[in-house]
């Protein structure tokens, strides 16, 4: 029974999705910036293929937040990526012991528990140049893209969804 605990415990915690850090330039007036675009040489560390499903998935959103593509933006957008791998921690003990009069014993044997996972950590950062260049960024990690191109697509949009759910930040 603890183990259905465990495994369901630890079902929970691996299906809750990307992790999201944010960090910005505190005295920045987001108000300002309605225009962006890309920059040129911009090494996203994605395939062709998965840099233009991101590419989009961004242009989707930041239209809806009334953002405006263009040649002479008030902001320019940096991607980069690569992967990282993270080690898996978990282990499961098992253990025999007993105790009596003063004397006492045990073993204990740690099974590990899954593999490592690869992981591809993305950072998405706000550029002003005529000012103070970063003024907002989003790094965050996924760990499944998915396997045909409409999964990829599916993937990309949920993460830059919850990426901009924190856009722009409540001061």
């Amino acid at each position: 029974m603890k183990l259905l605990r465990f495994l369901l415990v630890l079902l929970l915690f691996t299906s809750c999705g990307a992790f999201v850090d944010y960090d910005y330039e505190k005295d920045t007036d987001f108000t300002q910036y309605k225009t962006y675009n890309y920059f040129t040489d911009m090494k996203s560390g994605f395939n062709q293929l998965d840099e233009k499903r991101l590419i989009r998935a961004i242009d989707d959103k930041l239209k809806i937040m009334g953002f405006e593509k263009s040649e002479t933006p008030s902001f320019s957008i940096d991607i980069q990526s690569g992967e990282v791998t993270s080690n898996s921690n978990s282990n499961v003990g098992v253990g025999i012991g007993g105790t009596g009069r003063n004397v006492g014993g045990g073993v204990s044997i740690g099974i590990p528990v899954g593999q490592n996972r690869v992981m591809r950590e993305i950072s998405i950062e706000f550029v002003d140049d005529s000012k103070n260049g970063v003024f907002w960024q989003a790094i965050t990690t996924i760990s499944n893209i998915g396997n045909t191109p409409e999964k990829r697509e599916e993937s990309f949009m949920k993460l830059i969804e919850k990426v901009f759910s924190k856009y722009p930040p409540k001061k």
